[in-house]
């Protein structure tokens, strides 16, 4: 936090000037604490998809969160319920390869 440098002059002129440039750094901070308060919960979500994998014993565990949403997300979809069962399945077999060369190009 550096602070503009005050004048040592009475003029009015170089005053304002003053008294303008420590106002835009007050709201510059005030930016900067708001928006670090705004981003706490990205922060902590975070975080917590770091530590999920490890917390449950396996590698790539918020990968595995993540493919289990969109699993669930096409399986109780409106494209299960009109027929498009078919459909989902192609889907899914051909993302298990994908899958499959990302997991084991990943380990050491």
């Amino acid at each position: 936090m550096s602070l503009p440098e005050l004048p040592n002059t009475r003029n009015p002129r170089e005053l304002r000037k003053a008294l303008l440039r420590l106002r835009m750094e007050m709201h510059r901070q005030e930016i900067r604490h708001e928006s670090g308060q705004l981003l706490e919960p990205v922060r902590r979500l975070r975080g917590m998809g770091g530590s999920f994998g490890e917390g449950l014993g396996f590698k790539h565990g918020s990968l595995w969160g993540i493919g289990a949403v969109v699993a669930l997300g096409f399986l109780t979809g409106k494209g299960v319920r009109s027929g498009n069962l078919a459909r989902l399945i192609r889907v899914g077999t051909s993302l298990v390869p994908l899958v499959r060369l990302f997991l084991n190009g990943r380990r050491p």
